[in-house]
C-alpha cells in the first residue's frame, strides 16, 4: 500500500506549543463547560469525576495518539488517510467519509448554540431578563448570531495552519483559561458555595455502577474530538520531530483540566442559590442567569461566563470547519480560501433549520424521531443524536479497529516512535499501547455503543 508522504502546500504547525493549544482547543468545547457540569450533577458528582479522569488516561488518550499518528503517518485529512493507506469501501464509509460528516453536521448546529452564547454576552451586560425560550425561537436573534460565528470561524481557518488556527489558539486558550479562573473565584466567593465544591469533590462510591464508567467513557469521546477525523487532520500538519506521545499527553490533561475547572464554576454557585445540580442542559441558559442577575457584580460575571463560551465554542469550530475544508485542498485541490468559504457558505446554509427548530418553525421544532426506545424531538435535537452521539462513537470503533488490525499497527507505532525518544517499538510502554489499541479500547466503545442502542440500559447524552 502506498502512503503518499508529501506535504504539498497544506502548511505545518509553527509550534509545538502552537499544536497543543490547537488540538486542545478542539478538545476543549461547549462539552466541556456545559455538558461536563450537568453530566456530573446527574451522576453523583465527586464519584463521577473519579470514573471520567480514568477514562481519558485509559480510553481518551491512546485514541488521540492513534488518531495523532494516522494523520502524521499519512499527511492528509481524515478522507485520504483512510484512502491512502488502502482502506475499502467499509472502512472509508464507516471511518472516513462518516467522520467527515460528523464534523461538517456538528458544526452545523454547533454554530446556532455558539450564536446563543453571544447573544447571552449582551443580555447579561444590557440586564435582560427574558426567558431563554424567547430568545432562541426569535429567528431575528438566532440566524444573524449563527451567521456572525460562521464567519468569524471561516476567517480564522482561511489564514492557514501557522498564520490562522494556530495563531488564533496561541489567544484563545490562555484568554479562555483567565476567564474560567474569574468566574470560578467568584463563583467560590458566594456564601453557601462550599456545599456544591464538597458535592463536586467528595465522592461518594455508592453511585458508581456499570453505567456510571459508559456515561463517563462517553463523555471522554464527546469531549475529545475523538471520532470527528478532527485530529486526524491536526495531526496530519505536524511536523515529524514533534512528540506526539507528549503533545496528546498535553490536549488530555488541558481537555480534562477545563471541565474540572467547569465545575468549580457551577456547582458553588448552583449550590449557594439553592439550584438542583442535575438540573440538565436547561443549567446553562437558564439557572446560569438567573444565579448571574440575583448576585452584585452579576451582570459583568454573566458576560464574562458567556464570553468563555463563546471562546470554548469557536476553538473547537474552527478544527471542525478545517476537516470538511482540508478535504477539498488534498483531494479537489482547492485553495484554502475557497475551502473554507465553501464549507462555511453551506454550512450556515444548514445550519439554518437548527436555529428555527427552538421554536422558530413549527415543523422543524416538532419534528420526531424514535430511536433505541427514546423520542427526539426538533431538527437540532435529532442532528445531536444521530452526529453528536450515535456516529461519533461508531467512527471511534472503526478507526481504532482499522489501524489496530487492518493497516497493521506497527505502522502507528512506529510514527509514535519519531519525535519521542523515550518511546520505543517492542518497549514496555508501545507493547501496552498496542494491547489498549487492539483490546480494551475496542471492546470498551463497542460497550458505549451498545449501552446507546438501549442493549445495556439507556445513555441519553448529547455531544
Amino acid at each position: 500500500m502506498a502512503v503518499n508522504l508529501s506535504d504539498g502546500n497544506r502548511g505545518q504547525w509553527g509550534s509545538k506549543f502552537g499544536f497543543i493549544m490547537a488540538a486542545a482547543g478542539s478538545a476543549v468545547g461547549l462539552g466541556n463547560i456545559w455538558r461536563f457540569p450537568f453530566i456530573t450533577g446527574q451522576n453523583g458528582g465527586g464519584a463521577f469525576v473519579l470514573v471520567y479522569l480514568l477514562c481519558v488516561v485509559l480510553i481518551g488518550v491512546p485514541l488521540l495518539f492513534t488518531e495523532m499518528g494516522f494523520g502524521r503517518m499519512t499527511k492528509k485529512g481524515t478522507i485520504g488517510a483512510f484512502k491512502d493507506t488502502g482502506a475499502n469501501p467499509l472502512f472509508m464509509g464507516l471511518g472516513a467519509i462518516l467522520a467527515l460528516c460528523v464534523s461538517f453536521f456538528v458544526l452545523s448546529y454547533y454554530g446556532n448554540i455558539a450564536g446563543w452564547t453571544i447573544g447571552y454576552i449582551f443580555k447579561s451586560v444590557s440586564g435582560d431578563t427574558g426567558s431563554f425560550q424567547e430568545f432562541a425561537s426569535n429567528p431575528m436573534n438566532t440566524i444573524p448570531l449563527m451567521g456572525l460565528f460562521t464567519l468569524v470561524t471561516i476567517f480564522i481557518v482561511k489564514g492557514g495552519i501557522s498564520g490562522g488556527i494556530e495563531k488564533a489558539a496561541k489567544v484563545l486558550m490562555p484568554m479562555l483559561f483567565l476567564l474560567i479562573a474569574v468566574v470560578a473565584i467568584r463563583s467560590l466567593t458566594l456564601e453557601g458555595a462550599m456545599k456544591g465544591v464538597d458535592f463536586y469533590l467528595n465522592p461518594d462510591f455508592s453511585k458508581i455502577s456499570a453505567n456510571t464508567f459508559l456515561v463517563a467513557l462517553g463523555q471522554a469521546f464527546f469531549s475529545m474530538s475523538i471520532g470527528w477525523g478532527i485530529m486526524i487532520t491536526y495531526g496530519s500538519y505536524l511536523p515529524k520531530q514533534t512528540s506526539i506521545i507528549s503533545s496528546g499527553l498535553w490536549v488530555g490533561l488541558m481537555d480534562a483540566g477545563v471541565a474540572l475547572l467547569a465545575g468549580f464554576m457551577i456547582f458553588p454557585a448552583v449550590f449557594a442559590f439553592g439550584k438542583d445540580p442535575a438540573a440538565g442542559p436547561t443549567l446553562v441558559f437558564q439557572v446560569l442567569p438567573e444565579i448571574f442577575n440575583s448576585m452584585p457584580g452579576g451582570a459583568i460575571i454573566g458576560a464574562f461566563f458567556f464570553l468563555l463560551l463563546t471562546v470554548a465554542a469557536l476553538t473547537s469550530s474552527i478544527s471542525m470547519l478545517e476537516v470538511p475544508a482540508s478535504y477539498f485542498m488534498d483531494e479537489k485541490k482547492w485553495s484554502r480560501n475557497k475551502s473554507a468559504w465553501v464549507v462555511g457558505i453551506l454550512l450556515f446554509i444548514v445550519g439554518i433549520p437548527s436555529a428555527l427548530s427552538q421554536g422558530g418553525s413549527a415543523f422543524f421544532s416538532k419534528m420526531q424521531i424514535v430511536m433505541f426506545g427514546h423520542q427526539y424531538t426538533g431538527f437540532q435535537d435529532i442532528l445531536d443524536f444521530f452526529f453528536g452521539t450515535f456516529f461519533i462513537v461508531l467512527v471511534a470503533l472503526v478507526t481504532c479497529i482499522y489501524v489496530a488490525w487492518k493497516m497493521p499497527v506497527n505502522k502507528i507505532v512506529s510514527e509514535l516512535d519519531t519525535g519521542s525518544p523515550t518511546w520505543k517499538a517492542g518497549s514496555l510502554a508501545s507493547s501496552i499501547f498496542v494491547f489498549f489499541i487492539r483490546y480494551v479500547c475496542p471492546i470498551t466503545i463497542l460497550l458505549v455503543l451498545l449501552n446507546m442502542m438501549g442493549l445495556l440500559g439507556f445513555f441519553a447524552g448529547g455531544g
